[in-house]
């Protein structure tokens, strides 16, 4: 029975028909914005609509010159979710009269334009995983540089970020990639001697004890940003990252029991001990007692967005005729409440939508990769922007606690914007090279040999 087999195809025109199609959803959004409040069709619109889909072109352009056989909808997705996110923090300005999407639109534009120099600097992601050790230091000087004295600062009790001048920076932010970096490197090169090795006891094969060290890093690291920067979130983060990468590279369950273990060790030890963390899971499981509504750093928050979630609905109050503004942090924390509240559980749905889409077809770019390293690397990239929107969406309608995560691309945050656009590049390039045709090469051993099917995949002159 002969198998079909098509060649490979860039589909850049598709990408542009969708992104086309983003940009019109988030200039929509940002248009109705301004008929349903007071500021009504002003040159902002313009401006800020120009300037994002100007952005998006230049993506779009290099990805046709650098990456050609990148995946289509990862991008327009994008720009669909920093479009709106844009319109809302737009909306919250006019309520509170500050001007935080202007900021934020400049962070994008700084995002993009790293973006796309990572697709030119990079062009293959298994260089990437020559420098295995080199992102482990750089995680930890990442991790560590809110502690310094004079250059760390402390926002809303959280001690997660830089300051210099009167720009603020949270570094965690780009240590979750240089951590997915050296998670993928290490494994990749250490998965064999992981999974030979080991005793079998009933369903599960437990590892050795000096093979458990990576595990114990990780354990460690994730305890050291709860202790010293009292984030629990990226704690949750980076811990949730390294265990599906661990478990994608050897597909045994025993890991996920092992780190289950040691997040309940973790979590007792956090809440018995640390003030930060009790308050957060006091805050989950009592929002409504008035003793801790009232509480610094008590519960008002979530109470606030579940009331205005409320309000919405099913359809929405419509952009422009909510008050997410009464909600603190509704710009950035808090922004699902406030989108929530504006465009009813049907709007947050579709929302939510974009973001499974998006991990999906990250997903679909680890599946195509033909390196071990690029597997769990886009594996680790995708499941990053997954654990993060259930951590923030989670906290906010209180499925579990609320933490201090950004929800990906829409929450007012540089730092994020910054990371994710990154993330996005990295996907993007790693899914050029899982779908671009390549010429076997018969000499070439190793996990690079398997090609992709079509008319380029045969040297001149080798054997059908």
């Amino acid at each position: 029975m002969s198998e079909l087999q098509t060649p490979p195809v860039p589909r850049r025109n598709m990408e542009l028909l969708l992104l086309l199609l983003a940009l019109f959803v988030s200039l929509a959004a940002y248009y109705l914005v301004g008929l349903n409040t007071d500021v009504g069709f002003d040159q902002d619109f313009l401006v800020q609509g120009g300037i994002l889909a100007g952005l998006a072109l230049m993506v779009h352009v290099s990805l046709r010159i650098w990456a050609k056989y990148a995946d289509p909808v990862i991008l327009p997705s994008v720009v669909a979710l920093n479009g709106i996110g844009l319109a809302m923090i737009h909306r919250i300005d006019i309520s509170k009269g500050s001007t935080v999407a202007f900021r934020q639109l400049l962070w994008t534009g700084v995002a993009i334009v790293v973006a796309i120099v990572v697709l030119w600097a990079i062009r293959d992601h298994r260089t990437l995983g020559k420098f295995t050790y080199i992102a482990l230091l750089v995680s930890v000087v990442l991790l560590l540089l809110p502690m310094v004295p004079g250059l760390g600062h402390e926002v809303y009790g959280a001690r997660i970020w830089i300051k210099i001048g009167s720009m603020t920076f949270q570094p965690g932010e780009i240590a979750k990639i240089t951590l997915a970096i050296f998670f993928a490197g290490y494994l990749s090169s250490n998965r064999d001697l992981i999974l030979m090795a080991g005793r079998k006891i009933g369903p599960l094969q437990l590892p050795r004890a000096r093979d458990l060290a990576p595990m114990i890093v990780a354990w460690l690291v994730s305890i050291g940003v709860l202790v010293m920067q009292r984030d629990l979130g990226s704690s949750i983060l980076l811990f949730g990252l390294f265990l599906v990468i661990i478990y994608v590279a050897t597909g045994r369950i025993s890991w996920i029991v092992i780190g289950m273990v040691f997040v309940t060790v973790g979590g007792i030890f956090a809440y018995q001990t640390m003030a930060h963390v009790t308050r957060r899971i006091d805050g989950w499981l009592n929002a409504f007692d008035p003793n801790v509504y009232y509480a610094k750093y008590g519960s008002a928050q979530i109470v606030e967005g579940l009331f205005g979630l409320a309000n919405g609905g099913l359809l929405g109050t419509g952009l422009g005729n909510g008050r997410p503004g009464d909600v603190p942090l509704a710009n950035s924390d808090m922004i699902i409440a406030s989108l929530g509240e504006e465009l009813g559980l049907i709007g947050l749905s579709a929302i939510v939508l974009l973001y499974v889409i998006l991990v999906s077809r990250g997903l679909r770019a680890a599946l195509g990769a033909r390196d071990t390293f690029g597997k769990l690397l886009a594996t680790g990239l995708s499941f990053t922007l997954a654990l993060q929107c259930f951590v923030v969406i989670g906290g906010v309608t209180r499925l579990i606690p609320l933490t201090g995560l950004t929800t990906p691309f829409m929450a007012a945050g540089g730092s994020s914007l910054l990371a994710n656009w990154i993330i996005v590049a990295l996907l993007l390039m790693i899914s050029h090279n899982a779908r671009r045709p390549i010429a076997v090469n018969p000499s070439a051993t190793g996990e690079v040999a398997t090609a992709a099917p079509g008319k380029n995949r045969l040297r001149k002159g080798a054997k059908a």
